[in-house]
């Protein structure tokens, strides 16, 4: 039986002592730390740090843990958030016409190995309707129709604060978020692609690494902001393959990577195992 737990995250400037104030606060509230993981970055002089928590037997809850926490905060200018373990997330999963990362989330939430709740999947397109409605899933089909963009946005933010939605991924949907729906959801919005960019921009990429005749392929998941493609990475795989593979070889091979880095990115981030900063993430494993 898992254990409930509080999830700490931390990130503040690097100094002496924190570590300690840190073990010696959930030590006074009678707290038991079941891992504690933390990273140091000397080039910017910042310091992260992941503490899990037991709750059995834990002084402090939810609506006691910030007052008391304030002092080290303030103490040691932290940024941090902390994760009850007794919620699961709310994932809104966005898809186009593309089916191999959407059939691998909704697998790995029946069986029960993500623990996210997901109360809807948006589409501009409706081919996948069949796959999310026989998992019980809502499928909400919001094209761009006459007023744009915008008028699109506007609808799928309303559906989203409805379903008090956590977090987004986009399991290959192919449209370009507006910077005023990143910032909404800014650090919570996973996106996943094939590793060929910059080299191999545009349409049909895997045609285009197999006339260069590459010899491996990839797929990174990061969180989305307003640079294209340019978000933290959070996870990243590759695969090698050679003259023998067809184009229909790579694509297949290139479908896989792009499942298995998702998930493990939507894990990370449902496990609260990412901190961003200068850009990149520190993911703690």
């Amino acid at each position: 039986m898992s254990r409930l737990t509080a999830r700490l995250l931390i990130s503040c400037p690097d100094g002496s002592g924190i570590i300690a104030a840190v073990a010696g606060f959930v030590a006074d509230h009678s707290g038991n730390i079941l891992e504690a993981d933390q990273h140091s970055d000397p080039r910017h002089g910042e310091f992260y740090m992941r503490v899990e928590i037991d709750c059995a037997g834990f002084a402090l809850a939810e609506d006691s843990f910030a007052e008391a926490w304030a002092p080290i905060a303030a103490r040691f200018d932290m940024r941090w958030r902390v994760y009850w373990g007794d919620h699961a997330k709310r994932m809104a999963i966005f898809v186009t016409r593309e089916s191999h990362c959407l059939s691998d989330l909704l697998w790995r939430w029946r069986t029960g190995e993500l623990r996210v709740q997901i109360p809807l999947v948006i589409s501009n397109h409706d081919e996948l309707r069949e796959i999310v409605e026989s998992c019980s899933v809502p499928f909400h089909h919001v094209p761009i129709s006459g007023e744009g963009k915008t008028g699109q946005e506007t609808h799928v933010l309303s559906l989203l604060r409805d379903a008090n939605v956590d977090f987004l991924v986009l399991a290959r949907y192919m449209q370009v978020l507006t910077p005023t729906f990143v910032r909404t959801y800014l650090d919570r919005i996973i996106n996943i692609h094939h590793s060929f960019l910059p080299a191999f921009a545009g349409p049909k990429p895997y045609h285009q690494a197999y006339e260069r005749g590459v010899k491996i392929i990839g797929a990174t998941s990061h969180y989305v902001t307003d640079d294209l493609d340019q978000g933290p990475i959070i996870a990243q795989d590759t695969l090698a393959v050679d003259h023998r593979d067809t184009v229909e070889d790579l694509v297949r091979k290139g479908r896989d990577l792009e499942r298995v880095v998702l998930a493990r990115a939507v894990r990370y981030h449902v496990e609260d195992k990412i901190l961003v900063s200068n850009n990149k993430t520190v993911v703690f494993k």
